[in-house]
């Protein structure tokens, strides 16, 4: 009950930032930041995700889809696995709460009006009752306005989470004591998260050459080793998995793939 209740309310607030997207409403300070109204329609899906609030939503939205499909396939592994996925989609949603705990800052919310952004508050503009008549926003970087990054980031977010369901068997399996039996299970999403992740890496590759010329210097941005060295262990991971089905051995090798890859 408590994860179906959580779904409604992580598509709730999707549904609302894209319907504050699509109507230009610029008296939020993420919808002002990220799109204008000169922008052709098509990259409202990329200013959803292109600052942390919209990666954050679409990381927790993939968690959750990929949970509700977890619960039903699980079967005796779904109490542990899906305490895992629970805990993570709550650090997750804290990344967006845009509330202080004293003089500390817990996450970034998508929601904040521009009036009340630290960078607006106090110039003279926001101060007029009629400020928004002739407001538009700043619009989406040039260089994200192309077509591969409205199919980029999904896929590889898709890919990212992924990797948390093999974390989570991993992490059951320590909890029941079950060292070896986690494994199987986790066989099918952990090669579900390596075809998706390469393929989101690969759309990433193909941006990268068609927008920014990076040539063969791209492969050493952080943004791409960010997901590219996740890859590489899962990819390790799976294929020591797959040894330890066939001859029993190197538990301890998978465990600390795939613990290492989320």
């Amino acid at each position: 009950i408590g994860f179906h209740s959580h779904s409604a309310a992580v598509i709730c607030i999707i549904v609302t930032l894209f319907w504050m997207l699509f109507n230009h409403y610029f008296e939020f300070h993420y919808v002002w930041q990220h799109s204008n109204k000169e922008m052709p329609m098509q990259y409202i899906l990329s200013c959803f995700w292109e600052g942390q609030e919209g990666s954050f939503l679409l990381w927790t939205f993939w968690n959750m889809v990929l949970g509700q499909l977890q619960m039903r396939s699980a079967k005796d592994w779904e109490f542990h696995t899906m305490a895992v996925v629970a805990l993570v989609q709550g650090f997750l949603s804290s990344m967006l709460l845009g509330v202080y705990i004293g003089d500390v800052h817990i996450g970034s919310s998508p929601l904040l009006l521009l009036r009340e952004h630290a960078d607006f508050r106090d110039l003279p503009f926001v101060q007029q009752a009629d400020y928004l008549r002739s407001l538009d926003g700043r619009g989406l970087n040039p260089l994200l306005q192309n077509w591969w990054m409205t199919i980029n980031h999904p896929t590889l977010f898709l890919g990212f989470s992924a990797t948390l369901f093999p974390f989570a068997y991993a992490i059951a399996g320590i909890w029941r004591g079950e060292y070896r039996a986690w494994i199987k299970p986790a066989l099918s999403w952990t090669f579900f998260g390596i075809c998706i992740l390469g393929t989101g890496i690969l759309m990433g590759g193909a941006w990268a050459y068609e927008s920014l010329s990076f040539g063969g210097f791209w492969a050493w941005d952080p943004g791409e080793n960010a997901s590219l060295v996740p890859w590489l262990t899962l990819v390790a991971g799976g294929h020591v998995m797959l040894v330890n089905q066939k001859k029993g051995q190197s538990v301890v090798t998978a465990l600390f793939l795939i613990l290492s890859t989320f």
